[in-house]
């Protein structure tokens, strides 16, 4: 009965996938399609059974989903569909290997921690499996959000590969939620509430992000309007072999010198753009007399039509042929090209260590060209002057971000794309597919896009993603857009890439240190002995007010600098009145609620059933019968604390700072008072206080070391950077103005990094408490082992992240 139930879990899951893939009003079922796969994944009892589990879901899911795609290669190679889908479906495993990464880390992570831990790992190994081994079309699960217009603009943040996170994350709730829904209301509500607010925070972001960016061009912004011409001409290789090479591209540029009139004159377009591969020779190294002379032809049209004119052909150098997007502009010629960076494996591309003789007797169709060098940008401009910089990309470069990234990066405004999706004719769920993946590189960018194909799908697609206009199938068309030269709003995929990935890559790779650094320790519980002594800060109502008002300020007085930073001088410090500023407001504060921590400070210990607090100069006696509860600071200022609750219904006039509370309950309990936490909301903050303290490496935590000491490291390196680039040497500016303006120089450095990292400290700090925080009311029981990670996560973000981040700036000349 077990494995029918496995087997029915398995074809749900795959019936809603398949839905959810070709439907596009179902994209709401991405949200639980998997649930009852992960239902019966929760029965394996193995690691071999979670691997079995995997590789039939990648099976199951390439002939459900992708079915359509051994048939388009078989009949473009001719091998026919039956071959090639039997071939796609012994692969499966190595095609979607995200299935079986992802139940395998499921299965190992969920032995050990809890459900969240588990989801959130299973997700990671699904995202970066993905990252790591690309798709050969790019997709992954959050592309069938496509239809949603608000929660795809998440993907400026994330990306495709975001979405997919979140939707693992809000199946996996779902599920749980299920599996518990014998235990009341309580236990099935929480997760579903969390799967419910991922999806309400999705919503409500995307619909923020579309009112922002529904804005009208700004007045005066030179647009162009450009035409996609979509000739409908497809299978070369057939009409070259019944008609000859000359006469196919007669034919071809013929019908397309046609349509490019017809814009010109009926729709007053100022570029013209053909689809990939359009001109099948090398453009401007022509291989005979009949190739120079059609060169000489497509240039004499661009000179009489007054346009330019991209298109795709071949380009050539000692390397080898490339294929590539040439921009001809009118009077002047070949302005540039660009060459396709991600050539088809196998049709197009066939890397040098596999190439050889037996390979091309067994795959006779496999390609020769090269890959191109990344991502250009070029200009396009008509004849009166306007100008808008484009990023051309061909066909397998828009499943990628990256390219389009580099784009951004590079200035571009606008995605030009191109592509030959003939081989789709018979099955447009491809062609849809690779147009809803091309647009996603709109949302990640904020860049609008003009596509044009050689029989469909051509695509005018706007910064949100919205197709606004397309072509269908096999239709021959014309089809115009405006593109406007307005620079795009940055996004968060530009600024760090395509990070999602790799950011899971990471966790799970420190998740799996840890788990090995504890098993080669030995630590599987933590030490909890009533301790001895405590050192505690007894602070009066006044003082720790103080003391309060001083950390707000030292990070008020962070904050107005950051600011003025980034408003002013681009995130330096260029000034010592700024140093002046960061000494008075952020330093002196910070340093006096230290000093009143510090001059407070005394040893609490329990002598004949009284709590003593030995202070210098003051002994205070508190006997442990009139100490009724504690209560931890709701606020922890100046740090974690708790307050003495009496027997009498009133709180004792001073606080105690400490930073582990539940020490002091275990000293209070061993010297038999077993004073209680206050409430449940007190219990959880001495919880949340307790394994902050538990996790904190002193050495490695303290402000000395973190905004004394390692600021020093960056700063020295970037110092001599400057004085090298500004005074030709180490201490050019030592000669030449003396030491007062060399150390000055080098104290504004330190000062600019040291605001620099506090800054940083903070935002990982924030991250790691609103973590720590969700496992604790969700999962207590791994509190603990979560806070551990995380804490050591944030150390090595801080201090390797940092230096990896300026010595990648420093080759990449950023």
């Amino acid at each position: 009965m077990s494995r029918w139930r496995h087997v029915a879990g398995l074809f749900a899951s795959i019936l809603l996938l398949a839905v959810y893939a070709r439907v596009p009003p179902a994209w709401v079922l991405g949200f639980v399609a998997l649930v009852p796969w992960l239902l019966a994944l929760d029965a394996a009892r193995s690691v071999r059974g979670a691997v079995v589990h995997g590789v039939l879901m990648s099976v199951a899911f390439v002939v459900a989903v992708f079915g359509w795609f051994g048939a388009a290669i078989g009949a473009y190679t001719g091998v026919g569909a039956l071959p090639a889908t039997a071939v796609l479906v012994l692969l499966a495993p190595l095609l979607q290997p995200q299935l079986v990464a992802f139940a395998l880390v499921r299965h190992i992570v969920g032995r050990r921690q809890g459900p969240l831990l588990r989801a959130v790992a299973a997700a990671c190994a699904w995202v970066a499996c993905e990252r790591l081994a690309p798709k050969l079309l790019g997709d992954t699960l959050g592309h069938g959000l496509f239809p949603s217009v608000a929660l795809r603009q998440v993907a400026d943040l994330g990306g495709a590969a975001g979405l997919t996170w979140l939707l693992l994350l809000v199946n996996e709730a779902v599920t749980v939620a299920i599996e518990r829904r014998a235990g009341g209301m309580r236990a099935w509500l929480r997760p579903l509430a969390l799967g419910a607010a991922i999806v309400a925070g999705m919503a409500a972001y995307g619909l923020a992000r579309l009112a922002t960016l529904q804005a009208p061009p700004a007045d005066g912004v030179p647009t162009l309007r450009i035409a996609m011409v979509q000739a409908s001409i497809t299978d070369y290789e057939r009409r070259r072999r019944e008609q000859g090479a000359y006469a196919v591209v007669r034919h071809v540029l013929d019908t397309h010198y046609a349509l490019s009139w017809s814009a010109i004159r009926d729709h007053g377009a100022d570029v013209l753009l053909w689809s990939e591969t359009v001109y099948p020779t090398t453009f401007g190294s022509p291989r005979s007399t009949d190739g120079a002379a059609l060169d000489r032809e497509i240039q004499g049209f661009v000179d009489a039509a007054g346009v330019p004119l991209v298109f795709g052909t071949y380009d050539v150098d000692a390397d080898g042929e490339y294929n590539a997007a040439t921009f001809l502009e009118p009077g002047r010629g070949r302005l540039g090209s660009y060459r396709k960076t991600h050539p088809f494996p196998l049709t197009e591309y066939v890397p040098r260590w596999l190439d050889g003789p037996w390979l091309r007797r067994v795959l006779p169709w496999a390609g020769s060209w090269r890959p191109g060098d990344g991502a250009r940008v070029l200009p396009l401009r008509s004849a009166d002057g306007r100008e808008v910089n484009v990023l051309p990309l061909i066909c397998l470069d828009d499943v990628r971000p990256g390219l389009a990234i580099d784009g951004a990066r590079l200035g571009a405004q606008a995605i030009v794309g191109m592509s030959n999706d003939s081989w789709f004719t018979g099955y447009p769920l491809g062609a849809r597919l690779h147009l809803a993946v091309a647009a996603f590189r709109s949302i990640e960018t904020r860049l609008p896009q003009v596509r044009v194909t050689t029989n469909g799908l051509s695509a005018i697609i706007d910064d949100t993603g919205e197709v606004l206009a397309s072509t269908a199938m096999g239709q021959q068309a014309v089809l115009t857009a405006f593109v406007s030269a307005q620079d795009p709003p940055m996004t968060l995929m530009v600024r760090w890439g395509d990070w999602v990935g790799r950011a899971a890559a990471l966790l799970l790779l420190w998740l799996a240190a840890l788990a090995l650094l504890r098993a080669l320790r030995g630590r599987a519980v933590q030490v909890t002995e009533a301790p001895l002594t405590l050192e505690v800060a007894v602070l009066s109502p006044a003082w720790r007010a103080i003391a309060a008002a001083l950390r707000l300020g030292a990070a008020a007085g962070l904050g107005w600098l950051a600011l003025d930073m980034a408003r002013r001088v681009g995130w330096q410090v260029q000034s010592l009145s700024q140093l002046w500023w960061f000494a008075g407001a952020v330093v002196a504060p910070a340093v006096a609620a230290w000093a009143i921590v510090r001059a407070c400070k005394a040893q609490a210990r329990i002598e004949n059933a009284v709590l003593v607090l030995d202070q210098r100069g003051r002994r205070i006696e508190i006997p442990l019968a009139s100490i009724s509860a504690l209560r931890p600071c709701r606020l922890p200022l100046p740090g974690s604390g708790v307050d003495l609750e009496l027997a009498s219904g009133r709180r004792w006039t001073h606080g105690l700072a400490l930073s582990r509370p539940q020490a002091l309950q275990r000293m209070l309990t061993a010297a038999g008072a077993p004073v209680p936490f206050a409430s449940r909301v007190d219990t959880a903050l001495a919880e949340h206080a307790q394994s902050r303290a538990a996790a904190r490496c002193p050495r490695v935590d303290g402000a000395l070391a973190k905004f004394v000491l390692f600021p020093l490291l960056p700063a020295l390196v970037a110092f001599r950077l400057h004085q090298v680039i500004a005074f030709g040497g180490t201490f050019g500016e030592y000669y030449t103005y003396g030491p007062a303006a060399w150390f000055s120089g080098l104290l504004i450095w330190w000062a600019s990094w040291s605001i620099g990292l506090m800054l940083f400290a903070a935002a990982l700090r924030i991250a790691i408490e609103i973590v720590a925080a969700l496992v604790l009311a969700l999962q207590p029981r791994h509190a603990a082992a979560v806070r551990d990670a995380l804490e050591w996560l944030g150390r090595l973000a801080f201090y390797i992240g940092v230096p990896a981040w300026l010595v990648l700036r420093l080759l990449s000349g950023g």
